[in-house]
């Protein structure tokens, strides 16, 4: 007879990207880094499965879902979709990591719910669930581009003194995650949401 551990919580932690060789490493692809560097720390391995790229978190009791999309940004909400039901996750243990133009460069936000700001992947998880009433970090990426120039801007990479800032703010991310699933989104904004 094989009994289930209804203590175990489960959580989906999606970082939006784009999938290809020429979106690695650009401002729009920080979801993407996000979970590389909590995936590298955890020494695990993303497997490719539908809709995205998946590796399984054990942390304090707790199983985090990666998921790194495969459906292009705009079509972020159908993997989602996809795995909060496969998983079988509430919407309360879902968190989104995106990257924003309106916060400076390296600046984290942790918010339980919002619009999509004008952001096509969150508009695409907006859309699909029905709701926006779902936790998101935003990493800054500031907005250093003239008028018209924004597809642009987030479709570039770093220069050299962001990339040299990373290591850093991506650690932080990783502690942000492990605070959502452990101590909750309150008590992890009161202590990261300044840094």
């Amino acid at each position: 007879m094989i009994f289930f551990n209804k203590g175990i919580s489960k959580y989906l932690i999606a970082g939006l990207g784009n999938i290809g060789g020429e979106y690695a490493d650009t401002r729009h692809n920080i979801g993407f880094m996000m979970l590389d560097r909590l995936a590298e720390d955890a020494k695990l391995a993303f497997s490719d499965k539908r809709y995205g790229a998946v590796a399984e978190y054990k942390y304090r009791g707790r199983i985090l879902v990666l998921l790194k999309p495969s459906t292009y940004m705009n079509l972020s909400g159908q993997a989602v979709a996809y795995w909060l039901k496969k998983k079988k996750v509430e919407i309360g243990n879902l968190l989104v990591l995106v990257d924003d133009l309106a916060l400076p460069f390296g600046t984290l936000r942790l918010k339980g719910k919002g619009s999509d700001g004008g952001h096509n992947g969150l508009k695409s998880i907006n859309e699909t669930l029905g709701t926006q009433d779902y936790a998101r970090l935003r990493f800054g990426v500031g907005n250093e581009f003239e008028q018209g120039r924004q597809v642009d801007y987030v479709l570039s990479r770093w220069t050299e003194e962001e990339a040299a800032a990373m290591p850093e703010r991506l650690r932080l991310t990783s502690d942000i995650m492990r605070g959502f699933a452990t101590i909750g989104i309150q008590r992890t904004m009161n202590i990261f949401n300044n840094k």
